[in-house]
């Protein structure tokens, strides 16, 4: 398995319904990082309770992003790892990642994603449109 990087934020892919629905890759970021953030702690305790998963979780959601954000830059600047996660699905769609990832970009902070479940592709290979071109807004 790879190694986990010091001072790395990790976005990592969770499940969109079915707990199975999660990559070998991420079960592993989320046993070995330092923190994991997430957007809603009750429904990611189930996640980590059934892969055995007991990496400290903090909350990180629109209601204390303000706050957080500088706090957990601060974190990976100290050479800590931590993933993000969203309720469901990839950070950074329709999730607060986004200030965290601007953040760490602005400070120059490694940030590796970790790819899964997507709920836009899978509507949309079941949608019968053609796929070869689309748009999301």
């Amino acid at each position: 398995m790879e190694e986990i990087k010091s001072g790395t934020l990790y976005l990592v892919s969770t499940p969109i319904g079915n707990l199975n629905d999660i990559s070998f890759r991420a079960i592993h970021i989320l046993k070995s990082v330092t923190l994991i953030a997430s957007e809603d702690t009750r429904k990611s305790s189930i996640l980590l309770k059934k892969y055995k998963i007991n990496t400290r979780m903090i909350p990180y959601h629109s209601y204390n992003q303000q706050k957080m954000t500088p706090r957990l830059v601060n974190q990976l600047q100290k050479g800590d790892s931590i993933a993000l996660i969203s309720e469901a699905g990839t950070p950074g769609i329709l999730d607060p990642a986004f200030n965290l990832v601007k953040s760490c970009i602005d400070q120059n902070l490694k940030i590796i994603p970790i790819p899964g479940a997507c709920a836009l592709i899978s509507a949309l290979i079941v949608s019968g449109f053609p796929a070869h071109r689309f748009v999301f807004e």
